[in-house]
């Protein structure tokens, strides 16, 4: 028997009985020849129907993956003692703040580019002053239009926002004293405790949306395509669907002394609302291979093994008659199969165990 028939095989007996001989049958053991009608005599076994359906069916290869939230990284700095952190699971949203050191607070703004120099009067034009009067305008500090020139009118917005922070209000801001990450920012994790010396890790964020990241298999590699839509099975058996968004380079990984190679694949969640309950969690991700359109199909548990390279199901007619009608096989995919065969159309009633 080759691999194939093997794999056929095994998907046939879940919820089937194997019989001496090596036939296989699913609430029946009477074979008709050439598939003749006759009225089967019941088993022992438990049965119900299901009908033949038609439609699209896609073959998928699984991979595991997790869900967490996105974008985390690590921030930290400022000369002295951290006195102030924020609790784990928070928001921290525009204007908020990160952490305090020496009691003076970090504040998050938004933009892209990251801090790299003190805001302050006579300072060169750039991108980072117009991020800057982005958020002290979306603040309600900053009334014109943000530009890149650090003018008299920044000045004047930072001393207001000063005063409504309640520090000293100087028109400038230090290097370190603001955080500009593109978005609102969960708090994964409080990486140094109030009362200790301020370092280059002090908090860890995360965007407020989550996301899987897949390590796929190198020879799975064709599936990480950007834009593939893919099943995703959650815990507790709820599924949903997602998107691939991004993929990786080939990363190499040390696992039980030997190394492997795979391909990050980011997914978000095309309905995040299906994962709200969740922080974290090992996903099981559904990867489309190959696709049938338009093709009848029943539940694998629906086949019998007429012999060790003939499949048929057992179908029932409008007055309860049962028969045995020889199938050929195709696309196996989610539980069901493809058939095609003679006296084989959609709506017809096929057995199928149940438990």
């Amino acid at each position: 028997m080759n691999a194939r028939r093997r794999a056929v095989l095994a998907a046939v007996c879940v919820g089937a009985v194997l019989l001496a001989g090596g036939a296989v049958a699913a609430a029946t053991t009477l074979i008709p020849a050439q598939g003749t009608s006759q009225e089967e005599p019941r088993s022992s076994i438990r049965t119900g129907t299901a009908p033949i359906t038609a439609g699209d069916l896609a073959g998928t290869t699984q991979a595991s993956g997790t869900l967490d939230y996105a974008d985390q990284r690590t921030i930290g700095g400022g000369t002295g003692v951290v006195t102030s952190t924020p609790a784990p699971g928070s928001t921290v949203s525009l204007g908020g703040t990160l952490y305090a050191v020496a009691n003076v607070p970090v504040i998050l703004l938004h933009g892209p580019l990251p801090a790299w120099r003190t805001f302050e009067a006579g300072m060169s034009d750039g991108p980072d002053v117009q991020q800057l009067e982005q958020s002290l305008a979306a603040l309600g500090f900053f009334d014109r239009e943000p530009d890149r020139e650090f003018a008299a009118s920044t000045v004047r917005a930072i001393e207001r926002w000063q005063k409504a922070l309640g520090v000293e209000e100087t028109g400038r801001l230090e290097l370190g004293s603001v955080v500009f990450l593109p978005g609102d920012v969960r708090i994964a994790s409080v990486d140094a405790a109030v009362g200790t010396t301020a370092s280059d890790k002090i908090v860890t964020v995360s965007s407020l949306v989550k996301r899987i990241d897949v390590p796929l298999k190198l020879a799975d590699q064709r599936l990480g395509v950007v834009g593939t839509m893919v099943d995703v099975n959650l815990p507790g058996g709820q599924r949903t669907t997602g998107t691939v968004t991004d993929v990786g380079v080939p990363t190499e990984s040390d696992s039980d002394g030997q190394k492997k190679v795979t391909i990050p694949v980011g997914i978000m969640l095309d309905d995040p609302a299906a994962a709200a309950e969740l922080q974290r969690a090992t996903v099981t991700v559904g990867f489309p291979t190959e696709r049938r359109e338009n093709v009848l199909s029943v539940p694998v548990q629906a086949l019998i093994a007429i012999d060790d390279e003939h499949f048929g199901v057992e179908v029932v007619d409008e007055k309860g008659k049962h028969r045995q009608v020889p199938v050929t096989t195709g696309l196996f995919a989610d539980g069901r199969v493809e058939v095609s065969g003679d006296g084989i159309r959609e709506g017809l009633d096929v057995v199928v165990p149940v438990s």
